[in-house]
């Protein structure tokens, strides 16, 4: 036994010679020595699960790592990577904060029976793609370190806004839409301002933290627009890196779920008024068009930005003795961003422009938005 697992070990190692290698060639004939040796097989997964581990100690998490395997490879890829996130978190006794919720969104299929050689293709091209991964600024703690006391269940206040968000989303109506999305970021605001309170009243070593918030194609910078503007108007500042389809957004933990649940809300509400536009713009023979769709989103997350800044303001006007508090956390936000971020960049909107799709983003948002003297409902 121990002469064949060392065998197979020495296959792997000049198997795996082929993740650095730039060719495809040598990555077919890495396959084949693969395809060749059965008892390379548990050796071959457990390789996998130790590079996903290293992943976690470079600043990734299950999300991020999903995310890049959607936009760089194909569906085996991703099943056969959700496996080894699965088998590499099924150790631990607890996992971070938001881990789970990753965790439950993975691909639930397994990896399809298919020949060995084509199996092993796959495996070699995923774990090509994650050894070359690069380090990534942590936004919470590694499966294994020690972590902080796991909370009693979802806290009320979110509960709400996650209640308020999902009739938003459902209703045919705008109007309703518009009211409930209001209470919403109403609710999140004085939130704020009662962490503000508890802060200035009793100041804790709490630091600032980060999440990260997937920012997916097509659209994808009015989409990160609209992010940074739900994130500015909570308290928290949002930076976009484009090259891996996400937003971290940094802030206190108590802005940050909330900020999440309000930007995937407006994303679906945007994008379901953005299809009606279009269905009216084809009713009038007009054919959709992606500078049409492109200014729409555009439109929607400038006029949102705005609102929901005024609607903050408002909020944090009615105690005025709170806003140094609020000053000060805000600073906080900003020197934790810079110290996480020291070289970001701002960069020049890219779309073509329509101006009928602005136009119908523009009032698309206001019936999104956050009116302060419409009546809410309860």
């Amino acid at each position: 036994m121990g002469h064949e697992d060392g065998v197979s070990t020495t296959t792997i190692d000049k198997a795996f010679e082929a993740l650095y290698a730039s060719d495809d060639h040598s990555l077919d004939t890495a396959a084949s020595l693969l395809a060749a040796d059965r008892g390379a097989d548990a050796e071959l997964a457990r390789r996998g699960e130790e590079f996903v581990r290293t992943l976690w100690t470079r600043g990734w998490q299950p999300a991020d790592l999903i995310r890049t395997a959607v936009r760089e490879l194909a569906d085996e890829h991703v099943r056969l990577l959700s496996s080894l996130i699965r088998a590499e978190t099924a150790g631990y006794d607890r996992l971070p904060h938001r881990w789970q919720t990753q965790l439950d969104d993975l691909d639930a299929g397994t990896p399809g029976p298919t020949d060995r050689f084509s199996y092993a293709t796959t495996v070699l091209e995923l774990y090509r793609i994650l050894v070359r991964l690069p380090r990534l600024d942590a936004v919470g703690p590694v499966p294994g370190e020690a972590l902080p006391p796991a909370a009693a269940g979802e806290p009320r206040m979110l509960t709400r806004i996650r209640a308020l968000l999902a009739k938003a989303e459902a209703t045919g109506f705008p109007e309703e839409a518009e009211a409930l999305t209001a209470k919403a970021q109403e609710l999140m605001a004085r939130h704020s301002l009662d962490e503000a309170t508890l802060a200035a009243g009793a100041p804790s070593p709490e630091t600032p933290g980060a999440i990260r918030i997937g920012v997916e194609p097509p659209y994808e910078q009015a989409k990160a627009i609209l992010l940074d503007a739900v994130a500015t108007a909570n308290h928290c500042r949002a930076v976009w890196n484009e090259a891996y389809g996400f937003s971290t957004v940094v802030g206190f933990e108590a802005d940050l779920d909330p900020v999440e649940l309000l930007y995937t809300s407006l994303l679906v509400q945007g994008t379901a008024a953005m299809t009606r536009a279009e269905a009216e713009q084809r009713a009038g023979g007009r054919k959709r068009t992606k500078s049409f769709r492109q200014s729409f989103l555009l439109a929607y997350a400038n006029r949102l930005g705005t609102r929901l800044a005024n609607t903050s303001r408002r909020v944090a006007a009615e105690t005025p003795t709170l806003l140094p508090a609020l000053a000060s956390r805000d600073l906080a936000v900003t020197n934790r961003t810079d110290e996480l971020f020291p070289e970001t960049r701002s960069t020049r909107v890219r779309a073509a422009w329509d101006e009928e799709g602005w136009t119908h983003g523009a009032t698309a948002a206001d019936k999104a938005g956050l009116h302060p003297n419409r009546r809410h409902l309860p």
